[in-house]
């Protein structure tokens, strides 16, 4: 399979030349130059199987095919289990791994992948990514001492959690975290930056792990096509998806496993106060906006990277407008929910996950009775100073997270300019 760039000026690549590229030399994103249909998956045979299964159509005439159901198993070892939370409610629960996130299942992949794509005089890879708070942590934990790579992390200073701040910067080794003092957008474009310089790739290997790589975006389908087919299996009926949103790699990854004909219904976007997604599918002109800070600070982003590709994906504004919904929460709306469903249902979701749980409740106001899952991406614990005043408790880190705190952790300052991040990354 070749892949081509969104913006159609780049030449298409093989899966393994994506994979190590990050972003086009055209500055555009890589996609698949036609989605396929989705092989015959038994999603009895777990998760792992079933990643397997779906990635196999992209990773036909790469070096690791062969070594692909070997790297799911090892990327796709904690569940993702789909937990019912009242009638007709159910939540996808996907922060059971290292960083209690949903970013491990696509950074642990990628990690993998890159490392069986190695050959034994590669140089070594930088492997860049910008921040909101949990996809930094998940790379660091995926590529913590790899041996051939290096991590460098851009985060924006104070506008993530204490615990996530933490968890960027207790690695050490190959792994050092930059805060920046910037929003994660200008996170985002030093990192665009960096890899659209051709003078400074010339003098280092750099790769990315944002989901701006397919290496993060396309195994992330996995655990939508799992949850749909188990769902389908046991009840006869399509399941809906609310989704928790910010850079839009999670969202992404739900409609291609729905484009590749997994039994996918309805696809709605739960955003935070950054409402940029939200104003367009009610029919405004696309305009990316300044990031606001908020309390479900992993979604601050005002300029979604995967907007690109799935606008390179449909005919035009109409036809993107009837793939997906969204709906905007804010700060007050977040609180309320997260105190709500403890109360109501005896669960605890994150700032993240309450976003969804809120955009659920009003479409069964709505009158909608249909099945849905909302997208828990990451574990209330690592939000503590948000949730546990609402809840009136504390919540007991797990136990890998509790690992992470446990560690000293730093992390350098950085002016949120391109200048300043070229100089760290020279040799």
């Amino acid at each position: 399979m070749r892949f081509v760039s969104t913006r159609g000026t780049a030449p298409a690549v093989d899966i393994d030349s994506a994979l190590a590229s990050g972003l086009a030399p055209d500055g555009g994103l890589y996609v698949p130059e036609t989605i396929p249909a989705a092989p015959a998956i038994d999603p009895s045979e777990g998760l792992a199987r079933t990643a397997a299964t779906l990635l196999a159509p992209y990773f036909e005439g790469s070096r690791i095919a062969e070594a692909l159901p070997a790297i799911c198993d090892d990327a796709f070892d904690f569940p993702a289990p789909l937990q019912a939370l009242a009638a007709d409610t159910f939540v996808l629960e996907l922060f059971h791994g290292p960083t209690a996130a949903f970013k491990d299942f696509g950074a642990r992949f990628l990690a993998r992948a890159l490392e069986a794509l190695r050959r034994p005089d590669d140089p070594e890879v930088t492997i860049l990514v910008a921040t909101s708070g949990d996809t930094g942590a998940a790379v660091a934990a995926a590529f913590h001492r790899r041996p051939g790579f290096r991590v460098v992390i851009l985060y924006p200073d104070g506008r993530v959690s204490p615990r996530q701040a933490h968890g960027l910067g207790c690695w050490g080794d190959n792994v050092r975290a930059l805060r920046v003092a910037g929003t994660f957008d200008d996170c985002q474009r030093l990192v665009k930056q960096a890899l659209g310089d051709t003078a400074l790739r010339n003098e280092i290997a750099l790769g990315s792990a944002n989901s701006i790589s397919l290496g993060r975006l396309l195994p992330q389908a996995a655990y939508y096509a799992q949850a749909a087919l188990q769902f389908q299996r046991d009840h006869g009926e399509r399941l809906n998806f609310v989704i928790p949103t910010g850079n839009l790699g999670n969202a992404t990854a739900c409609w291609l496993a729905r484009r590749m004909g997994l039994p996918i219904g309805d696809i709605v976007l739960a955003c935070n106060a950054n409402d940029v997604l939200p104003r367009y599918f009610d029919g405004a002109d696309y305009r990316p906006a300044e990031t606001r800070a908020t309390l479900a600070n992993a979604m601050d982003v005002g300029a979604p990277s995967n907007f690109e590709r799935l606008r390179h994906a449909h005919a035009d504004d109409a036809a993107l407008r009837q793939a997906m919904r969204a709906a905007s929460v804010d700060d007050a709306q977040i609180l309320a929910t997260i105190e709500r469903t403890d109360r109501e249902l005896g669960y605890v979701p994150c700032p993240h996950t309450a976003t969804a749980i809120d955009t659920l409740h009003h479409l069964r106001g709505a009158g909608d009775t249909r099945p849905w899952a909302v997208v828990a991406t990451a574990h209330a614990a690592k939000f503590e100073t948000v949730v546990e005043p609402r809840i009136g408790r504390l919540i007991a880190p797990p136990p890998a997270l509790a690992d992470c705190l446990a560690r000293p952790a730093h992390a350098d300052p950085l002016p949120a300019d391109y200048d300043a991040l070229r100089a760290v990354l020279r040799p």
